[in-house]
């Protein structure tokens, strides 16, 4: 089974430099220090060997699942991106009908997600409730703090 994630150029670029990292530096930091430690005698007491030897397991599962997600990752072609309706990579305007607070928000995939740029998830609560709706659309979403009614103000390509 296949995860197909969405994502920007920027944001596959990313996740590809990062694999070329781990795949170039990080394997050759691990692979020396599992040199030094067997240089250190005895291997069934040496435990900077089972420590070295733990980190390159973690560092090939993290590779592998790297390679999944990159193999499965799918390019959005953002001048084909439709405004009438929320959808990934779309910056929508929201109202918070409570309080009556504006806010905008790029959609993105969860691993482009960053709140300080105002980057949401499709996946987080608010995203999953904005997704297909249309400007003037009211919604409720159901958020850690509770239920908050929003209205969708505007639609435009990030």
């Amino acid at each position: 089974m296949s995860n197909i994630s969405y994502y920007t150029q920027e944001g596959l670029n990313k996740l590809k430099d990062e694999l070329n990292f781990l795949k170039t530096k990080e394997r050759a930091s691990i692979a020396r220090q599992i040199a030094e430690a067997r240089e250190k005698g005895d291997l069934s007491e040496n435990a900077e060997y089972d420590a070295a030897k733990e980190a390159q397991g973690l560092l090939e599962l993290k590779i592998s699942k790297l390679e999944e997600i990159v193999a499965n990752a799918r390019l959005i072609d953002e001048s084909q991106l439709d405004t009438s309706k929320v959808m990934i990579l779309t910056k929508v305007k929201i109202k918070n009908l409570k309080n009556n607070q504006m806010m905008e928000y790029t959609l993105v995939a969860e691993n482009e997600a960053n709140l300080k740029e105002g980057k949401i998830s499709i996946d987080s609560p608010i995203g999953k409730g904005l997704l297909g709706k249309k400007v003037g659309d009211k919604v409720e979403i159901v958020v850690p703090a509770g239920t908050i009614p929003f209205e969708i103000v505007n639609i435009s390509i990030s």
